[in-house]
């Protein structure tokens, strides 16, 4: 009979806003200068040190990350009915804004090594789809994927990459910080993010000029004329100088916040070496993750039968196994937050009918991960003692 534990008084979420004090200051100092809107010393300050501790050599500071991948997407010259390929394992965020310049998504399968996009797959997707010009790939839970493969595959086909780092800013892959290896790069600071503004994104590049046309672009394309001059479709994507505050505040702190998630990430791989289960995996020759989301990966075997429908999942209880539906299921009962993996984008009903390629016909590796995997909650301010009763929690599910 399977364990029933006490939930938890206080809840343990996913990911959480770790906040430590300067946020406030930088925020009362927008405040009390009242540069409130889309200028500042905070946004100054965000746009020069994430260039310092990325390495790239131009930034600028917008609204989301969402809106920092739709000005690359622009940067990079997409247009209507041209085929872009992306990332299939990821949030909709990644895809969404190829489809606001008119492009078409063409997803290109997860590997098992990385969970992020098959080298294989991708090269596999230019021998069907030669004029593809452009690349979009994400580093899945702050996971690098395998950047010099899929960066030697777009050189020979002269496509651009854009990089989509919402997930993984302090990450590095062969010592170079994610946000700078794509030809154009973004980074998120939404409110679960490992270095938060609440909301909030940025857009890196190599290119003055194209960081200027960003500048323009995202403060709706306002000529320098002495009257509202406008020459070319704009944005409203500036981000402002009180989010630019709590950014500024929380930057210090990148490497105090991997540290932590790196622990838990440990944590949970040392409870769980007796269990059917692996942890979401890295290239640890070549990559260093910032552990933004600690994952699981339930062995097949040790599976039950989980039915998921477009709204609604349901599962048969088995003695000694169980499935992502029964572990989030039971975390939720006990007042802790999981999640389930990334819905593959060719499996959403949005995307069904744009193409997908695998390394091979018939192999379909991010719907197999999909399927077993869960994110467990990987709050930085979750205590040990809570962690060990997650790792409890997830363990009785086996049972």
């Amino acid at each position: 009979m399977k364990k029933h534990f006490a939930p938890f008084e206080k809840k343990i979420w996913l990911a959480s806003p770790t906040m430590h004090g300067p946020e406030m200051k930088y925020m009362q100092e927008a405040f009390d200068t009242n540069w409130m809107s889309t200028v500042g010393e905070n946004i100054n300050q965000v746009e020069k040190q994430v260039c310092e501790l990325t390495g790239c050599g131009y930034s600028v500071a917008l609204s989301s990350g969402t809106s920092a991948l739709h000005m690359a997407v622009k940067l990079a010259g997409v247009k209507a009915g041209e085929k872009v390929f992306c990332t299939d394992m990821t949030f909709s965020a990644t895809v969404n804004p190829v489809v606001y310049e008119g492009g078409e998504p063409v997803f290109i399968d997860t590997e098992y090594d990385t969970w992020n996009m098959d080298p294989q797959a991708l090269e596999r997707a230019f021998e069907m789809y030669p004029d593809v010009k452009t690349v979009v790939l994400a580093h899945l839970y702050g996971t690098p994927a395998r950047f010099d493969e899929i960066r030697r595959i777009c050189d020979e086909h002269n496509a651009v990459i854009i990089e989509d780092a919402a997930e993984s800013m302090g990450a590095s892959y062969r010592g170079v910080q994610t946000g700078n290896l794509g030809d154009i790069n973004a980074i998120s600071f939404n409110g679960n993010k490992i270095i938060t503004g609440s909301s909030g994104g940025i857009l890196l590049t190599k290119s003055e000029e194209a960081a200027a046309k960003v500048r323009k672009w995202s403060t709706q394309s306002r000529e320098p004329a002495p009257w509202y001059q406008h020459e070319e479709v704009g944005y409203n994507y500036r981000m402002s100088n009180v989010i630019a505050g709590v950014v500024r505040g929380q930057l210090p702190y990148l490497k105090e916040h991997i540290a932590k998630k790196k622990a838990i990430y440990e944590r949970y791989r040392d409870g769980f070496k007796d269990l059917t289960v692996r942890m979401n995996p890295f290239d640890g020759e070549n990559s260093e993750p910032n552990y933004w989301l600690s994952c699981i990966i339930i062995d097949e075997e040790a599976m039950c039968r989980q039915e998921r429908g477009d709204l609604k999942a349901n599962y048969a209880s088995e003695r000694g196994k169980s499935c992502p539906t029964e572990i989030l299921k039971t975390l939720a009962e006990c007042n802790a937050e999981g999640r389930p993996i990334w819905k593959p984008m060719h499996m959403q009903p949005l995307y069904s009918e744009n193409g997908f390629v695998s390394s091979e016909t018939g192999r379909d590796n991010g719907a197999d991960i999909f399927r077993r995997g869960l994110c467990l909650p990987s709050d930085n301010k979750m205590t040990e003692a809570e962690q060990d009763k997650i790792i409890e929690i997830v363990k009785s599910c086996f049972i």
